[in-house]
C-alpha cells in the first residue's frame, strides 16, 4: 500500500483516530446527520488543525465542510480498513486507496495550474433535487480548488501559502498578459485568496467598457403568445446602431472584443471564464497553418516518440500442470449424480437461505436425483403426445428462476441434462421492456425455443396483461411456460431410464453472454467441457467429497454455475446459496454462514467483501478460521486489490488465513482462465505488479517508478488451470503472440472452455478457433485457442495477472484505456457526497475519428448542484492527471435511472444508446471537446486572392465564361399607353379611377375568410384625396416630408400611401407596434420615426391612443411624438390639386426594414424604380385587369409591401389580401381562400408556409372534405431575402399534392436591401433547378457540384427568374473582380428599379456609393454601375432553354454575407450548422447559431419536457463536430419562442446574440464546453 500522503495524520493522538472512525461509521450507518458529523468532527480536529497567518477563518471552516478523505483522517496501516470505508451500504467497494491517494495528489497538482470551469447555469424550476441556487455568480464557478489540500491537516500551512503564492503569481501573470483587460474575468476568486481576487476585481472595475447600449428585450415576446405559436410579427434593430448602412463596417468593434458587454453580465463573464480557460496550451500541440490544398484532411496526432515499445522477446505458451486421472471420476457429470443420488441419497447437496439469511430448504442427493428423474420424464414424455412429443432430445429450452430459488433452478437444470435438451438459463423478466431483454429475446429466437421451465411462484410474478396472459416480452419469440414444482411432475414408471452416456462434444447448456454492443450471444457448453471444467477446479480447488462451500454468486452463470450446481455434484459437495437480495439486508450472512457451518470453501466478490466490512461491528464472534479458500471471482478488477487486503486486515483477528484469498480471474467463452491455489500456511504472499498507467495505456508493461499518481497495482489470479495452455496475443488484427513485457488479450486451450457462440458462425471461428502466429505471421503450432476477452500478461512464476476487459477497452488516439480503472479514478475524487451508491458507467463514443470517453454517474438525492459541479470538474482533473486522458462528457443522472442489469449493476451498452439517443436525461452535464477533440483539421490560412492581373480573353476569366445573367429586356414588350403616358403611380390611380371607376382593386378578408372591406379604383382615389387634404390641413406638411403610416395590414395602409402620393410626402410604413408587448416593439416604431425625421404619423384611433398610453410611456418617450393624425373620420373635401413630381428621379418613398443581423437600415425608392419595378413584376407574372392574385405577406417592406400596395394599382389586377396574423386563429384561411377564388398566383412568406405545413400536416383529409382544391395554382411564389428553404417548400409541395397542388408551383423570389426583387419565378420559362454543393469546398468559399446522396452535401434551389430588366454578375467581395461560372461570389445587380442608396442620419454618401454605384476593379470597359447585395452566390449554365431562346443561366443564393461565421478561417452559413442541429433531436424546435469572440454558441428550443434540456447538449456538441469540424463553446436550452424571428420568418441571429450576452434570455440550461 502505498503511504497517505503527508505524515500529518498519524500525528493525531489514537484515541482521536479512534474517535473519527467511529464517527464516520455512525455518518456511513446513517446514525448521525452529516451536520452532526461535520459539527463533532470539527470539534475533535480542531485542537490539532494550525491557525495560518493571512487566511480567512472561514476558509478553515471551508475546510471542515468537506467530509473527510478517509484516506487522511485515520491511521496509516494498523487500521487499513478504516480507510476504504465511509459511506454507508452504499457501493463504495470499488474505493482504492492506491487510488485515493493519487486522486489527491493529483488534484494537488492540478491546483497550481488553476482550472477555473465556468459552471452551467440552470434554471431553478428544471431539476426540482438540487438546493442550489439557480443564479450562479461568477466566482464561486471554480472548479480547480483542491478540497482535499484543505482537509489534509498535515500539509494544510504549507500548502496554502504554496497555492496563494501561486494564485497571486497566476493572477500577476494573467493581468500583464490579458492583451484586451476587459476580457479577464472573475474566474479567479477562488475560496482561498479572498484578498487577490479583490485586487483583480479593482482591476476590472477600472476598465472602460464603451460601444455599449442595451438592446430591447427581445425575450418578453413569449409571454404573450402560446408557447408553441411565436409572435412572428416582430422586426426589432438594436436600440444602439442606428446608420442605415450594413454591419460589417460598425458593427466589428463590437464583435471582435468583448467590449460590447457590461461587465454585471453574468453570461459574459462564463464565457469569458471559458475562453481562459481554453487559453491554457492544448495537448498535443497543432501545427498552425496549412495552405489549403482542396480536400482537409483531418489531422492523424503523430505518435508520441517517446512512447515505450515492448521489449521483450516473443513470449512461449504456459501449460499449467497436467491434468490428474483419478480412478472414479465419473464418464459424465449426469452419473455423479446417478451414483450420489442412488447411494448418498441422505448427503445435503444444496441449503438455501430465506429474505432473513436463515437456512429454509436443504436438497439432499436423493431428493436432487428424484426430482431432476421426473422432470426429465415428464419433459421427454408428458407435454404433447406420444406421437409428437413437443421436445426431443437436443433442443433448447429457457430455465426462468429468481435468484432465491437455486433448489427448483438445480433441479430443472439436471433434468434437462438427464432428458438430453439443453437448459438456457436466463434472468426473470421484471417488466416489458428490461434493459437488454430484446437482446435476450433475440437469442432464445435464434436457439429456436419455445418453451420456458419456471416456478410456480415465478409465474405468478411476471408481468401480465389485463385478461390474464403473460406479457409478449420485447422481441421474444412466442413461448410455452411450463410449471416445473413437483406436484406438476409424473412419476417415471420403474422401466423408464434417462440415457447417460459418456460426456461427448455435443452441447451440455448454454450460458449467455452481453457484447460491448449490448448484443447477447450464448456460449455453447458441451458435455465433455462441462465435465473436464470440473474436474480442473476440483483438482485446482483441491475438493474433497463433503465438504460445506458458501456461494454469494449468481448460481445460474460463470463461476457460481460452475462450482455450485456443477463441481458440487461431482464432489458431492455441500453448497449453502446466499441469495442477492439477502446480501443487501444482511451484508454479513455470508460470513455468517461460513462460521456456523464451518465452511471450507466461499465464493465472493469484491462488492461481498467490502459489504461484510461495512457491517462488521454487528458481530463480534465469528471465526473464519475454517476457510481454506476464499475465492473472489472478480480477483480481476482494479479495485480488487485494496478489497483483498481490506478484509483480510480486518478479519485476520476473526481466523482468517492470508493464503486462503485465492483471486481467480473467468469469462464466459473461456471458463476458468486462472484460479490462485491455496497457499501452504505461513509461505510468503503472492507479490504485486506495480505498473505504470502511461505504459498500460501503449500495452507495454513497465513497472512504475516516476509517478507515483498514475500507478496501477495488481495482484495476480493464480497459476493457469490443469491441463490447461495460455498465451497472449495482440487483440486487434491477427492473433500475433505479444513479447513478454506485451499486454495483450489471454487466450486459453484446454478441453475446459466453451465451444461455440450459438448460431453464430463466423464469431465463433474468431474466438473459439484462434491460432496463434509469430511476429513473421505463420502458425504457432495447431493447437486452436479460446479468446478470453481478458487483457493480461503472465509474469514472473508463470503467474497470471489480468488487467483489464477487452469489453471495457477504450481507444483513444491510439492508446488503450480500461473503463474500470477510470471508474476506479472517478470515485476516488471524494465521490461519496455526490454519486449515489458508487455507480458510474464508463463508455466511448465514436465522434469525429475517433472514440471518446463519456462517463456517466448517478447524482445522490441530495447533492447539491455546487459539490456535483466541484466533483466533476476535479473528476476530469484526476482522469487527466492519471490516465493522461481528456473526458470527452462527463454527466450526472438522478439516483436510479440508469438502465440496470438483473444483479443492479448498470446496463452499459444501454447506458451508451440511451446517451446517443437522448434519453439519458442528465440532471448536470460537462462536455470538453475542446481538450480532447486533437484531430480537427487545421484551421486554413486564407491565401491572397485572384487580383486584376487575372487573364481576360472576352468573357472568360482563366478559361472560364463569367459568371453573369440577365433578364428579358423590359423595353421591348409592347404595353398600352399607360406607360408611356404616366410615369407615376399617382398619376396611374387618377387614371383608373376616371376609365374603370367600379373595378375593384383589393379585397380584405379576416380570420373567417369573409371580406371585411373592397376597393374600388374610385373609392381608393377618394379616400387618397382626404387623406391628402388631412395632410395639408392638419399636419401643415411641404412637400418633401416624410410621413409615417402605422397602420395593421389592410386598404386603409393603401389609401394612406397615396394619399401621401396625392401630397408630396414621403410615406414611410411601419407596422404597428404588438398590444401585448410595446416594450419589444415599441421602440423600434420610435427608432424608425426617429431615423426618418418623420414630420407626422399617421394612423387609427386605437393606435393613436396607444402610442400616448402609459404602458407606451414606460417603453418610449411619448411627448416628443410628432404630429399624430388619425384617419378614422375624415372630412368630406375636395384636394385643390394633386401634387405632381418634378422628375421620377424624386423619391417616392422610404422602405425601413430590419435586416436579420439586427440592422435597421432604410432604402429611397425613386418613382422611376416603382415604375420600373412595377412593370417587371407585372410581365414576368403577366398581370392584367382580369386577373385575381391572393396575397399572405406583411405589407411593410420590401416585395411584400409592393405586392400590397403598389402592384395592382399599376397593372389593375385584383388583390385578395390576407394578413398573416389572421392565420393563426384559423390554419385554413390562406388556402381554402386560394381554392375558393380559383387563385391561379398567389404568394405567401415562409412563416405562412411552415403554419400551413406544421397546422395542417396531419389535416389534409379535412382540407378534402372541406373541398378545398388547389389544382388551380400555377404558381405559389414565396417571398423572402435568403437561401430558399427548400426542405420547407418541398414538404410543403408534397403534403398538399393530395389535394391538387402541382409540384411546379411552389418557387421562391430573391431580393436583398438594394433591389428588393431581383429573381421571381413569374409564369413563364423553365422550372427551378436544383444543384448539389458540397458543403467542405463552400467553406472555402469554392462550389463544388456532387452528385445527390454524396456525404456532406447541400441541396440548393435556383430562386426563381432573374426579372426583367435586371442584370446579375458574381463578384469576388474582396478583389471586385469578376468570377467564372459555378465559382461563389458576391451577387451584384444592375437594373431600373434598383433604390437610389441608404436613406441614413448622417447621409453618408461613401456608404451609398460602395453599396449602390460600385465598379468592377476590372474586366468591364463599359464601367456599368452595380449594387452590391451582400449575398454570396453562383451562377451556372444549364441545359434548359430560355424564353429568349438562349441557354437559361440559374442564380443560386447560398447565403447573406454578414450573416456568415469566420471560424478556423473558414465561411459558414449559420443555416447549415442549424439544420444539422434541428435533425439531432426530436425535442429541438428552433435554432440559432452566432459567435462570440470566438467561440461558437448554439441556442435551441426545447419543444420538449426539460427534463430533456441536458440530453441535447452532447447531441448537438457532437453533430457539429461531425458535421462541420467545429466545436461548440457554449449551447443554450430555452423555451419554445425565444429566438426572435422577423415577419419574413427569418432568425434575428444578432438579437438573440445581444439578449443572451445581456442575460436576457432566460435559459433552462447553459452548457460552457471546456
Amino acid at each position: 500500500m502505498a503511504e497517505p500522503a503527508g505524515g500529518g495524520a498519524c500525528s493525531l493522538p489514537r484515541e482521536i483516530r479512534e474517535q473519527l472512525a467511529e464517527l464516520e461509521l455512525e455518518l456511513s450507518e446513517g446514525d448521525i446527520t452529516q451536520k452532526g458529523y461535520e459539527k463533532k468532527r470539527a470539534k475533535l480536529l480542531a485542537p490539532y488543525i494550525p491557525q495560518t497567518h493571512g487566511i480567512d477563518p472561514a476558509l478553515q471552516k471551508e475546510g471542515r465542510n468537506q467530509t473527510s478523505a478517509p484516506a487522511a483522517t485515520s491511521a496509516p496501516s494498523s487500521s487499513k480498513y478504516h480507510r476504504g470505508r465511509s459511506g454507508g451500504a452504499r457501493d463504495e467497494r470499488y474505493r482504492s486507496d492506491i487510488h485515493t491517494e493519487a486522486v489527491q495528489a493529483a488534484l494537488a497538482k492540478h491546483k497550481e495550474q488553476k482550472m477555473a470551469l465556468p459552471m452551467p447555469t440552470k434554471r431553478r424550476s428544471t431539476f426540482v433535487q438540487s438546493p442550489a441556487d439557480a443564479c450562479t455568480p461568477p466566482d464561486t464557478s471554480s472548479a480547480s480548488e483542491d478540497e482535499g489540500s484543505l482537509r489534509r491537516q498535515a500539509a494544510l500551512s504549507a500548502a496554502l501559502h504554496q497555492s496563494l503564492q501561486n494564485a497571486e503569481s497566476w493572477i500577476n501573470r494573467s493581468i500583464q498578459g490579458s492583451s484586451t483587460s476587459s476580457s479577464a474575468s472573475s474566474t479567479l476568486s477562488h475560496g482561498e485568496g479572498k484578498g487577490t481576487s479583490g485586487t483583480l476585481a479593482d482591476v476590472f472595475a477600472n476598465t472602460r467598457i464603451e460601444n455599449f447600449s442595451v438592446p430591447p428585450d427581445v425575450t418578453a415576446t413569449t409571454s404573450s403568445s402560446s408557447s408553441s405559436a411565436r409572435p412572428a410579427t416582430i422586426d426589432l434593430p438594436p436600440s444602439g446602431i442606428v446608420k442605415g448602412m450594413h454591419k460589417g463596417s460598425n458593427r466589428s468593434s463590437l464583435m471582435d472584443t468583448a467590449d460590447g458587454v457590461p461587465v454585471s453580465s453574468r453570461v459574459s463573464t462564463k464565457i469569458q471564464q471559458l475562453l481562459n480557460t481554453l487559453k491554457r496550451p492544448k495537448r498535443p500541440p497543432l501545427k498552425e497553418f496549412f495552405v489549403d490544398d482542396f480536400e482537409e484532411i483531418v489531422e492523424v496526432p503523430q505518435p508520441d516518440p517517446n512512447q515505450p515499445k515492448p521489449e521483450g522477446r516473443q513470449m512461449t505458451p504456459v501449460k499449467g500442470e497436467p491434468l490428474g486421472v483419478v480412478c472414479n471420476w465419473p464418464p459424465a457429470l449426469e452419473a455423479a449424480l446417478q451414483r450420489w443420488g442412488t447411494t448418498q441419497a441422505k448427503c445435503p447437496c444444496l441449503t438455501a437461505l430465506d429474505v432473513t439469511g436463515k437456512p429454509v430448504y436443504t436438497l439432499t442427493y436423493g431428493k436432487l436425483w428424484s426430482r431432476s428423474l421426473k422432470l426429465a420424464y415428464t419433459l421427454l414424455n408428458k407435454l404433447g403426445t406420444k406421437n409428437e412429443p413437443v421436445l426431443k432430445p437436443g433442443d433448447r429450452v429457457a430455465l426462468v428462476y429468481p435468484n432465491n430459488d437455486p433448489v427448483m433452478f438445480m433441479v430443472a437444470f439436471y433434468g434437462c441434462l438427464l432428458a438430453e435438451v439443453i437448459p438456457v438459463p436466463i434472468e426473470v423478466p421484471l417488466t416489458r421492456k428490461d434493459a437488454g431483454g430484446q437482446q435476450i429475446g433475440f437469442l432464445l429466437g435464434s436457439c429456436g425455443i419455445a418453451l420456458a421451465l419456471t416456478t410456480e411462484v415465478c409465474l405468478k410474478g411476471l408481468p401480465k396483461t389485463q385478461n390474464g396472459e403473460i406479457v409478449q416480452f420485447k422481441g421474444w419469440p412466442r413461448l410455452k411456460w411450463v410449471v416445473t414444482d413437483s406436484k406438476y411432475l409424473s412419476k417415471s414408471p420403474k422401466d423408464w431410464q434417462p440415457n447417460i452416456s459418456a460426456a461427448g462434444t455435443e452441447p451440455a447448456y448454454i450460458e449467455y453472454k452481453t457484447s460491448k454492443e449490448g448484443s447477447v450471444m450464448g456460449v455453447t457448453v458441451s458435455r465433455i467441457a462441462m465435465l473436464s471444467h470440473c474436474q480442473a477446479l476440483s483438482q485446482a480447488c483441491n475438493y474433497s467429497e463433503g465438504e460445506t462451500i458458501v456461494n454469494v454468486l449468481d448460481f445460474k452463470k460463470d463461476a457460481g454455475l460452475w462450482h455450485a450446481i456443477l463441481t458440487n455434484v461431482m464432489n458431492k459437495l455441500h453448497t449453502l446459496s446466499v441469495p442477492y437480495s439477502v446480501m443487501k439486508t444482511c451484508p454479513l450472512s455470508w460470513v455468517q454462514r461460513v462460521h456456523t457451518h464451518k465452511a471450507k470453501v466461499a465464493l465472493v466478490k469484491c462488492r461481498d467483501l467490502h459489504w461484510a466490512m461495512m457491517a462488521h461491528r454487528d458481530q463480534r464472534d465469528i471465526s473464519l478460521s475454517s476457510l481454506r479458500m476464499l475465492i473472489v471471482t472478480d480477483g480481476a478488477n482494479p479495485w480488487s486489490v485494496s478489497s483483498c487486503d481490506a478484509f483480510l486486515s480486518l478479519f485476520q483477528s476473526h481466523g482468517l488465513k492470508p493464503e486462503a484469498i485465492c483471486p481467480c480471474a473467468t469469462s464466459p467463452e473461456a471458463m476458468t482462465v486462472a484460479i490462485r491455489r491455496p497457499g501452504v500456511p505461513g509461505a510468503p504472499l503472492p507479490g504485486r505488479a506495480i505498473l505504470s498507467m502511461n505504459g498500460l495505456s501503449y500495452s507495454v508493461i513497465r513497472v512504475n517508478t516516476e509517478d507515483k499518481n498514475s500507478a496501477l497495482t495488481v495482484q495476480d489470479v493464480g497459476h493457469v488451470m490443469p491441463g490447461g495452455m495460455m498465451c497472449i496475443v495482440k487483440p486487434d488484427g491477427s492473433p500475433q503472440l505479444c513479447k513478454t513485457d506485451e499486454i495483450g488479450e489471454i487466450c486459453v486451450s484446454s478441453r475446459t472452455g466453451g465451444m461455440m457462440y450459438y448460431g453464430l458462425a463466423g464469431v465463433t471461428k474468431n474466438t473459439f478457433e484462434v491460432i496463434p502466429v509469430n511476429s513473421s505471421g505463420s502458425p504457432v503450432g495447431d493447437v486452436p485457442f479460446v479468446r478470453s476477452g481478458l487483457m493480461g500478461f503472465v509474469g514472473p512464476g508463470s503467474l497470471v495477472f489480468v488487467v483489464g476487459k477487452m469489453d471495457g477497452l477504450l481507444t483513444v488516439s491510439g492508446r488503450r484505456h480500461n473503463a474500470d480503472d477510470i471508474v476506479a479514478t472517478g470515485l476516488a475524487v471524494e465521490s461519496i457526497k455526490t454519486v449515489y451508491r458508487g455507480r458510474i458507467a464508463v463508455f466511448s463514443v465514436s465522434v469525429f475519428y475517433d472514440d471518446r470517453i463519456v462517463v456517466v454517474a448517478e447524482q445522490r438525492p441530495d447533492a447539491s448542484e455546487e459539490d456535483s459541479f466541484q466533483w466533476m470538474s476535479r473528476v476530469l482533473q484526476a482522469i487527466d492527471s492519471i490516465h493522461q486522458v481528456g473526458v470527452y462528457c462527463l454527466a450526472l443522472v438522478p439516483a436510479n435511472t440508469l438502465p440496470k442489469t438483473p444483479l443492479g449493476g448498470i446496463h452499459i451498452s444501454q447506458t451508451k444508446q440511451h446517451f446517443l439517443e437522448g434519453s439519458l436525461h442528465p440532471c448536470n452535464i460537462l462536455m470538453c471537446p475542446h481538450t480532447c477533440v486533437t484531430n480537427l483539421p487545421k484551421p486554413r490560412q486564407k491565401q491572397p486572392g485572384v487580383g486584376p492581373a487575372s487573364v481576360m480573353v472576352g468573357n472568360l476569366v482563366a478559361g472560364k465564361r463569367i459568371a453573369q445573367a440577365a433578364g428579358r429586356d423590359l423595353g421591348q414588350i409592347e404595353d398600352n399607353d399607360l406607360v408611356r403616358k404616366h410615369q407615376f403611380l399617382a398619376e396611374v390611380l387618377q387614371w383608373r379611377a376616371q376609365a374603370t371607376p367600379e373595378h375593384t382593386l383589393s379585397l380584405l378578408l379576416n380570420a373567417k375568410g369573409t371580406t371585411v372591406c373592397t376597393a374600388t379604383c374610385l373609392q381608393l382615389h377618394k379616400r387618397a384625396e382626404r387623406i391628402a387634404s388631412v395632410l395639408y390641413d392638419k399636419g401643415h406638411l411641404n412637400a418633401g416630408d416624410n410621413v409615417v403610416l402605422l397602420y395593421p395590414p389592410g386598404i386603409e395602409l393603401i389609401a394612406a400611401f397615396y394619399g401621401c402620393l396625392y401630397a408630396g410626402c414621403i410615406p414611410v410604413t411601419v407596422r404597428p407596434p404588438h398590444t401585448q408587448n410595446l416594450t419589444a416593439t415599441l421602440p423600434t416604431v420610435r427608432m424608425i420615426v426617429d431615423v426618418s425625421k418623420a414630420a407626422c404619423i399617421l394612423t387609427t384611433q386605437t393606435l393613436m391612443r396607444l402610442l400616448k398610453s402609459k404602458e407606451a410611456a414606460a417603453a418610449v418617450d411619448v411627448k416628443t411624438w410628432p404630429t399624430v393624425i388619425d384617419t378614422d373620420d375624415l372630412p368630406r373635401k375636395r384636394l385643390p390639386q394633386i401634387y405632381k413630381p418634378p422628375t421620377p428621379e424624386m423619391l417616392a418613398y422610404l422602405d425601413f426594414s430590419v435586416s436579420t443581423t439586427g440592422m435597421l437600415t432604410g432604402v429611397k425608392m425613386s418613382h422611376s424604380a416603382v415604375n420600373a419595378l412595377c412593370r417587371a413584376i407585372k410581365l414576368q407574372c403577366e398581370l392584367y385587369s382580369s386577373r385575381q392574385i391572393a396575397i399572405c405577406l406583411d405589407p411593410y417592406c420590401g416585395l411584400g409591401f409592393v405586392l400590397w400596395c403598389l402592384c395592382s394599382v399599376y397593372s389593375g389586377h385584383q388583390s385578395i389580401l390576407i394578413p398573416p396574423m389572421e392565420l393563426e386563429s384559423n390554419f385554413f384561411l390562406w388556402l381554402s381562400t386560394v381554392s375558393q377564388y380559383r387563385i391561379r398566383d398567389t404568394f405567401c412568406s415562409y412563416s405562412v408556409m411552415e403554419l400551413c405545413t406544421k397546422g395542417l400536416g396531419n389535416q389534409v383529409e379535412v382540407l378534402k372534405a372541406r373541398g378545398i382544391n388547389l389544382s388551380c395554382v400555377r404558381t405559389c411564389v414565396v417571398v423572402a431575402e435568403e437561401r430558399p428553404r427548400i426542405s420547407l417548400t418541398q414538404s410543403f409541395s408534397k403534403l398538399f399534392k393530395d389535394i391538387g397542388l402541382s409540384s411546379r408551383a411552389v418557387s421562391t423570389t430573391f431580393g436583398s436591401r438594394v433591389n428588393v426583387a431581383i429573381c421571381l419565378q413569374g409564369t413563364s420559362g423553365p422550372d427551378p433547378t436544383i444543384v448539389y454543393v458540397d458543403l467542405k469546398s463552400l467553406r472555402h468559399d469554392r462550389v463544388r457540384l456532387v452528385e445527390r446522396g454524396a456525404p456532406q452535401s447541400l441541396l440548393l434551389s435556383e430562386s426563381g427568374k432573374i426579372l426583367p430588366g435586371v442584370k446579375v454578375i458574381i463578384v469576388n467581395p474582396e478583389t471586385k473582380g469578376p468570377v467564372g461560372d459555378s465559382h461563389l461570389g458576391e451577387i451584384w445587380v444592375n437594373s431600373p428599379h434598383t433604390a437610389s442608396g441608404y436613406y441614413t442620419i448622417y447621409d453618408n454618401e461613401s456608404l451609398q456609393a460602395d453599396h449602390f454605384n460600385t465598379r468592377l476593379s476590372f474586366g468591364d470597359p463599359a464601367q456599368t454601375l452595380w449594387a452590391r447585395t451582400g449575398y454570396l452566390g453562383f451562377v451556372r449554365r444549364t441545359e434548359l432553354t430560355a424564353a429568349s431562346g438562349d441557354r437559361h443561366d440559374a442564380l443560386y443564393v447560398v447565403g447573406a454575407l454578414d450573416e456568415t461565421l469566420e471560424l478556423r478561417g473558414l465561411r459558414y452559413h449559420p443555416i447549415d450548422i442549424e439544420t444539422s442541429v434541428s435533425r439531432t433531436h426530436r425535442s429541438i424546435a428552433e435554432c440559432a447559431v452566432f459567435t462570440w469572440t470566438n467561440l461558437l454558441v448554439v441556442v435551441v428550443e426545447l419543444c420538449g419536457c426539460e427534463q430533456e434540456a441536458l440530453d441535447l447538449v452532447p447531441l448537438v456538441t457532437n453533430v457539429v463536430l461531425e458535421e462541420h469540424y467545429l466545436i461548440v463553446g457554449v449551447v443554450v436550452v430555452v423555451d419554445p419562442g425565444v429566438i426572435p424571428i422577423n415577419s419574413r420568418g427569418e432568425k434575428q441571429r444578432m438579437h438573440l446574440r445581444d439578449s443572451f450576452l445581456a442575460d436576457q434570455l432566460d435559459p433552462i440550461y447553459v452548457a460552457y464546453n471546456m
